[in-house]
């Protein structure tokens, strides 16, 4: 029997179990469309976390303030100490203390409620000085951005994200346009452009002020020098390690701190956020895949299932067959292909299904879906691979019935 026989015969036998073989390639279908959309979810999570961490800005260090500890002992988060000045971003900014340094901006980042002449709206208020804007890699969409000048005079004046002006004020069309915080006017000098927003933050619901304004005016105490993060940026992407030790460095002397190891700030690069938020997600995928891959072991028990079913029900034909001269090797390669059919039919629709899903999930669960060439090809080839090895001992028992057996069965 040649090889397009068997498979005219394979199918044939297929097609006239229709519905049990619909089940059965319902079962590898589902399996692998969940593997493809677990990996499409993880590879989405990495791409959006990469994303959100770059739109930080280019060649980026960022600097936090350490933990502090309570006079009962219970110690804060990272960020919670007020370690970092306005002072060390002056420092930081100095060509000849960090040579390879080419941008410092400081941000004293507080939630305040800010008033317009229509409504109000709570949202973050940033102090920060005239670089920011270039070292965030943010840019304008309308109006200005803070001048040297409106920091040194502690000028009222405030820049608005695209969020923040639309809730506000209904447009981001908003230039010259007053808003109050904490009772104090400020005059509109510009809108940034959008940014988009990440899994957790909203980077255009924002209002920018210059960092002087907001220490003395808005926030105040004894802690108005203090800042909540410093950004700093390297001159390129080659100069980011050395610019990172300078950082470092300068930080620990005016500290006062000899040993690194008790320093009262940590310095990070996006490289290092990137990789850290990488490495959870990649273990998650694997996970929740491995978890997904089960579905197909479930797939390939139907298939074999069904394979045994059909040996029992085709036992007369297997003997007759076998009585007319059809080898062991004839036989098997039969039951074979008919379960590599199901499992390759299983995983072109279960990879067509997942393709599909990852082109509508998108919009329903905010976040990407990244569909992985070498998960869909794979998981087909899996899929058939289930088939036949499930197949295998289905087909090896047909082949081995003595052909006087098979006849004599009802």
């Amino acid at each position: 029997m040649t090889w397009t026989e068997t498979l005219r015969t394979g199918l044939a036998a297929i097609r006239s179990h229709a519905m049990r073989s619909i089940l059965t390639v319902l079962g590898i279908l589902i399996g692998i469309a969940a593997v493809i959309l677990t990996v499409g979810l993880g590879l989405g999570s990495q791409k959006d976390v990469s994303e959100s961490i770059t739109s930080l800005g280019s060649n980026l260090l960022i600097v936090t303030p350490g933990s502090s500890t309570d006079t009962s002992g219970v110690r804060g988060g990272f960020g919670s100490l007020f370690s970092l000045t306005s002072s060390d971003a002056e420092a930081l900014d100095s060509e000849v203390s960090a040579p390879d340094v080419s941008g410092v901006a400081p941000e004293k980042t507080s939630s305040l409620s800010v008033e317009s002449s229509e409504t109000n709206w709570t949202t973050s208020v940033v102090g920060t000085t005239a670089d920011w804007l270039t070292v965030r890699s943010r840019s304008l969409d309308s109006g200005e951005f803070l001048s040297e000048d409106d920091v040194a005079q502690s000028a009222p004046v405030a820049v608005l994200g695209a969020t923040a002006a639309t809730e506000l004020f209904g447009s981001t069309e908003v230039v010259g346009q007053t808003v109050t915080v904490s009772g104090i006017d400020f005059e509109v000098i510009g809108v940034l452009a959008e940014a988009g927003s990440s899994s957790e933050t909203d980077l255009d619901d924002i209002v920018v002020a210059p960092l002087s304004t907001v220490s003395e005016s808005l926030v105040g105490g004894r802690d108005r020098d203090a800042v909540n993060t410093i950004y700093v940026q390297a001159a390129s992407a080659e100069q980011l390690s050395a610019a990172y030790q300078e950082t470092q460095t300068l930080l620990l002397n005016l500290h006062g701190i000899t040993d690194s190891a008790d320093a009262d700030f940590s310095v990070s690069t996006q490289d290092s956020l990137v990789s850290t938020a990488t490495a959870v997600y990649r273990t998650l995928t694997v996970l929740l895949a491995g978890i997904a891959a089960l579905s197909l072991l479930v797939g390939g028990i139907g298939v074999m299932n069904i394979m045994l079913v059909s040996v029992t029900e085709r036992t007369r034909e297997i003997g007759l067959r076998k009585a007319l001269g059809a080898p062991p090797w004839a036989i098997r390669r039969q039951f074979l292909i008919e379960a590599g059919v199901l499992g390759l039919a299983g995983g072109l629709l279960g990879a067509a299904l997942g393709i599909l899903a990852a082109r509508v999930l998108p919009a329903v669960l905010d976040s990407s879906v990244v569909v992985s060439v070498p998960a869909v090809v794979g998981s087909v080839v899996i899929a058939m691979g289930i088939g036949i090895v499930f197949g295998v001992y289905p087909a090896t028992r047909a082949a081995r019935l003595a052909p006087i057996d098979a006849l004599r069965s009802e």
